[in-house]
């Protein structure tokens, strides 16, 4: 018990942890910085889905692309400057709505 109140002990144990928080500090700035989500791994991170989508895209008709591209900005256009309902809320209500009047 009388080591417990140790100063020196105490200020040993502070720096030791000081220093596993630091580590775990820039462990997680160097995850962010490459683009990997915390927990997450290469596979999960942006950097490859933007290239599996590039890759898909270049691998499309240009037809196909300039659909892509105008729908995406129409969407853009309309969500900015109209009131546009949630999707997935509609969906999730319309589907519970469907479940409570079944039974």
């Amino acid at each position: 018990m009388a080591d417990d109140k140790d100063p020196l002990k105490q200020l040993k144990d502070l720096t030791q942890l000081k220093n596993q928080l630091e580590d775990i500090q820039k462990r997680v700035e160097n995850e962010i910085s490459a683009g990997i989500p915390q927990g997450g791994t290469l596979l999960g991170s942006p950097f490859l889905k933007g290239f599996v989508a590039g890759y898909v895209a270049a691998k499309l008709r240009s037809s196909a692309i300039f659909g892509l591209l105008l729908g995406t900005v129409t969407g853009m256009y309309a969500a900015q400057n109209y009131q546009v309902p949630n999707i997935e809320k509609t969906v999730k209500e319309f589907l519970n709505n469907l479940k409570k009047g079944s039974k």
